[in-house]
């Protein structure tokens, strides 16, 4: 059997079983509440596994398997600096934010992550905020989808041949299926059983490439003769100034967590504190057996010289280190976890469009209705972009990222710590913060990075924090 026909027959086979989970979970979709958040709180909502599994998947995914193992691959040491920024964001929202979120929600009965910002506002400001959050949680999410919907169709093009357009449709009819029919459950529980399918990847993977280099002595020895001095320095040969300003930017990365709108809900939906601090527990631990291996195949790789761009590192070392029956069952792996964002990120979007936006509906029915048709406009959307602007995977979802974390991030924290906020100073807040990251993004530079990272965050925090004063 060739290893095509193995990933065809693995990857059938799941997305089957992703239908039938979607099709388990419509059972249990009543109303607009469980769509989007899984009637989230204290009284019904997730358990520690797959809140904490499904958290993870969404967090890490296309960026994570293919952005940083190629970074680290190409560039070096100077790319572990987001490991402890995305470990801090897990701390943050988990154990600083995650219980506030959790005990709003399941007293004011939130569905989005935006209602938890808007309680307490004013009519009028509350209205422009709904408005103002839900026009940027599209633009970004509209981005950061098309990027793993890319993601998707580059491995189906590079398996099976597939043309970009019939491997991007097809990846995103799927998904696409799924969340209509079960919505929250049907992602939260899919993403999962995803995070599980990633974690088995990313042990076998790196295991097979330092057994095919001889052990971690042999990569050792290998890895000095075959990579640029830079490639050890932690600022990739940066010198002073310039060299803080590279490591202070890769770590900010982190704090983008604090404002996604789709592992925030993750929270929200625990069903209990109890089981908010277990499914901490099980984030914290996938993600260190999931960064240890990347890092571990990227540094392997290059001491073998293995002969591959960077984000297609964990796709060529599957095909050159592992038997066609494993490695065809990794590259499913692989589009496992760009669907483990995507539904996450559909949902949220369509939120954003349905109940967000502040629109009012006559029935449960008709919400849940329009909730369903936006998240299939928000599909089609992002797939004309991904066809139209092709960019590389991992600046695009960063983009994305940090921008919509300095946007909603400062807000929430500030929530969640119990500081004084509102009037005007919340939207403003919001509208600094993004507009800094975004301006800052197109420009080049470590100092313009920080500013992206750090800066954007500071500006939000101190408009809250005088508008606070104020009240």
């Amino acid at each position: 059997m060739s290893n095509t026909t193995i990933v065809l027959i693995t990857l059938i086979g799941y997305k089957l079983l992703l239908l039938g989970i979607g099709f388990w979970a419509s059972k249990r979709v009543g109303d607009e509440s469980d769509f989007f958040l899984a009637s989230g709180g204290q009284g019904g909502g997730l358990g520690a596994w797959t809140a904490g599994l499904s958290y993870a998947a969404s967090t890490s995914s296309a960026w994570v398997l293919l952005g940083f193992t190629g970074l680290v691959f190409t560039q070096g040491v100077v790319g572990l600096w987001l490991v402890p920024g995305i470990f801090g964001g897990y701390l943050l929202t988990w154990f600083v934010m995650g219980p506030k979120l959790n005990e709003a929600t399941a007293e004011r009965g939130h569905i989005t992550v935006v209602d938890f910002i808007m309680d307490g506002l004013a009519p009028a400001t509350r209205r422009a905020t709904g408005l103002l959050c839900a026009g940027l949680i599209l633009f970004c999410f509209i981005f950061y989808i098309s990027s793993q919907f890319q993601a998707a169709g580059e491995a189906l093009d590079s398996v099976f041949g597939l043309g970009m357009v019939e491997a991007v449709v097809i990846g995103a009819g799927v998904i696409v299926v799924y969340c209509l029919l079960g919505g929250f459950w049907a992602a939260s529980v899919t993403d999962a059983l995803q995070a599980g399918v990633m974690m088995l990847a990313c042990v076998i993977v790196p295991l097979a490439a330092l057994i095919v280099a001889g052990g971690p002595t042999a990569v050792a020895s290998s890895l000095g003769p075959v990579v640029p001095d830079t490639y050890f320095s932690a600022t990739n040969g940066a010198l002073g100034m310039a060299g803080i300003g590279v490591a202070m930017g890769l770590l900010g990365t982190g704090l983008g967590a604090l404002g996604q709108p789709q592992l925030l809900n993750r929270i929200m939906a625990v069903r209990s504190q109890a089981e908010r601090r277990r499914a901490a527990a099980i984030t914290i631990g996938w993600g260190l057996v999931i960064y240890s291996g990347l890092i571990t195949l990227a540094f392997t790789a290059r001491a073998l010289q293995l002969d591959t761009q960077g984000e297609r590192l964990f796709f060529d070392a599957a095909q050159a280190y592992l038997p066609p029956v494993v490695a065809g069952l990794v590259v499913a792996a692989v589009l496992s976890a760009v669907m483990s964002t995507v539904d996450s990120l559909l949902l949220a979007a369509a939120s954003a469009v349905s109940h967000d936006s502040g629109v009012s509906y006559p029935s449960p029915k008709r919400a849940l209705l329009a909730g369903r048709l936006a998240m299939v406009a928000v599909a089609v959307l992002a797939v004309v972009l991904t066809l139209t602007l092709p960019k590389d995977i991992f600046s695009r979802v960063l983009f994305s990222w940090v921008a919509l974390g300095a946007a909603f991030g400062p807000v929430v924290l500030m929530r969640c710590l119990g500081k004084p906020i509102g009037g005007w100073s919340v939207p403003l807040a919001i509208v600094a913060g993004f507009a800094v990251a975004v301006v800052a993004y197109n420009v080049p530079g470590p100092g313009a990075d920080v500013v992206e990272k750090w800066v954007s965050w500071l500006v939000g925090l101190a408009i809250l924090m005088i508008g606070g004063k104020r009240k």
